[in-house]
């Protein structure tokens, strides 16, 4: 067994080095080429802008700017979105008019929406209601019923019994137990991640699917076309397929402007045989599992699924995967029944489009904080939120809800929490509780609510998790492992330094002001 670990340690150590090498094709690779090309583009379009900027007359772009924000007022958006078109348009009306055109006219979206739509409609059906789980919610929870009922008829996605769901509160805990799912595998593995960085653990997962590649059990990988920017090689499926591994790019860059490279592929799903799923926070990269520390302790979260919900993970992986190419595939053979499991309560896996229109992720979140009686104890690694959900928070709050957020105190990026930091001071006023990790960065996405309801998954408290990514969670009500989550936040907050009304009056005035400029442009942050 020493020598098959150490066997395993060689081969990681090796995709790591090929990692370091990967630079040197970054710098001078296609990647290099695309960005380049893309840049150009951009630098056109903006030149076009200016040039038109000694052909206009003030007065008459005021007047095309105000009927162009009133176009904006009417179409159907968030608020807050309007607002930071409107501020841009009335305030540099040559360059922000055209640009707002450009992006309404949603060359690139019109193409995916088209091809999720066709999905769409040759998969409706393949999860039916269950009746039997529905039935028997309503019963227990009418209020929980309807938020199922409301992602049955949004998404499509039904919520199961007969299944059960394990906690991970560290990523090196969901680590070990990938491993040890990935090992029995005997038909299928589907990946999908936004982040896969080659190091440690990608170097250890990777051994093991070229392995059971080889056995025959067939192996996916999709992953978030931003990877081929510092990440990974532009051309890495082609590697991954000559080990075996089929592999996919979901919106992989290319040297054409398109709106709908804003439309990240945000997930994180791995599914064994149908019998097994895992979502979180978690991606493939050794930060996650505190190899390396970039921010502090990296703390994140993941939940394993197993029995007959894990059939909505393995649609969700097969949508996408079929969006990313042309072609459409049986998808009946990879949801045959998973083995029941006994287990409590209800699990209702679900995802969120930026394209349907629905900003389900958001309004999970919402449901929540709105039926809360006791608590409602959150950990996000940022906080860029509108006014509803500034509504939903202090609302809450208002009603003699405790209502706590953990947020990190060794930030990722410094202008997005200077960001996150403006809402504290309105929101503690309001009585929500505001606390930061003190070891390090928070990556996990958690909702628990009053001993009974919990939501994990890839779903920030930000506009581009809320609004612009594809995201994915798992609801659960009554599961043994709801009780977990909980038990985790209230760990994690001994670790923690509660946030002051007096804290944030004397933080760093360059932060403050940060905040305060940045606010009006928080849906491009």
């Amino acid at each position: 067994m020493k020598e098959k670990m150490s066997h395993l340690d060689e081969e990681a150590v090796l995709l790591l080095n090929k990692g370091k090498r990967g630079f040197f094709r970054l710098i001078f690779g296609r990647t290099t080429v695309v960005v380049l090309l893309l840049a150009v583009q951009f630098g056109l379009l903006f030149a076009g802008f200016y040039w038109l900027r000694d052909y206009t007359v003030y007065g008459g772009s005021m007047l095309l700017g105000l009927v162009v924000a009133l176009v904006v007022v009417n179409r159907p958006r968030n608020p807050y979105i309007k607002i930071t078109w409107i501020l841009l348009i009335m305030l540099f009306p040559v360059f922000a008019i055209p640009f707002y055109f450009y992006v309404e006219a949603e060359w690139g979206h019109r193409l995916v929406r088209a091809r999720l739509e066709e999905i769409g409609r040759e998969t409706a059906g393949l999860l039916p209601v269950q009746e039997e789980a529905r039935r028997a919610l309503e019963a227990e929870d009418p209020g929980t019923a309807g938020l199922a009922a409301y992602l049955q008829r949004i998404g499509g996605f039904p919520v199961w019994r007969n299944s059960g769901a394990d906690y991970y509160p560290l990523g090196e805990d969901a680590f070990a137990a990938i491993l040890e799912e990935l090992e029995p595998a005997r038909e299928f593995i589907f990946m999908e991640y936004f982040i896969i960085r080659e190091g440690y653990m990608w170097g250890r997962i990777l051994n093991v699917l070229e392995r059971k590649a080889k056995q025959g059990v067939e192996v996916r990988v999709l992953y978030d076309g931003t990877c081929a920017l510092f990440d990974l090689p532009y051309h890495y499926p082609r590697q991954l397929e000559r080990l075996g591994i089929r592999c996919r790019m979901c919106a992989p860059l290319r040297p054409l402007v398109s709106t709908h490279y804003n439309n990240r592929d945000h997930r994180k799903i791995l599914v064994v045989d149908g019998r097994c799923a895992f979502t979180g926070g978690i991606n493939l990269s050794d930060e996650y599992i505190n190899r390396t520390h970039p921010h502090g302790h990296w703390k994140d979260v993941a939940v394993r699924i197993t029995g007959e919900a894990v059939r909505s993970f393995t649609l969700m992986f097969l949508q996408m995967w079929n969006a990313a190419d042309r072609g459409m595939e049986d998808c009946t053979r990879y949801l045959a029944a998973s083995a029941p499991v006994r287990g409590e309560g209800w699990i209702a896996p679900y995802g969120d489009s930026p394209f349907d229109e629905e900003n389900v992720g958001e309004m999970v979140y919402m449901d929540i904080l709105n039926r809360a009686r006791k608590y409602v104890h959150i950990m996000t690694p940022y906080l860029i939120i509108d006014h509803e959900m500034v509504t939903a928070l202090l609302f809450a709050a208002k009603r003699g809800v405790d209502v706590k957020l953990i947020m990190p105190g060794v930030p990722d990026k410094k202008t997005v929490f200077a960001l996150t930091r403006s809402y504290y001071k309105e929101l503690i006023a309001g009585g929500v509780q505001i606390y930061e990790y003190t070891p390090g960065f928070v990556h996990a996405k958690t909702f628990v609510s009053d001993d009974a309801t919990a939501v994990t998954g890839s779903i920030n408290l930000d506009y581009r998790s809320l609004y612009l990514h594809f995201e994915c969670a798992a609801l659960l009500h009554r599961v043994p492992a709801v009780a977990d989550i909980e038990a985790d936040f209230q760990r994690t907050l001994g670790k923690c330094r509660q946030i002051t009304w007096e804290d944030c009056r004397r933080d760093r005035l360059s932060r403050r002001v940060a905040g305060w400029i940045l606010r009006p442009l928080a849906p491009l942050m």
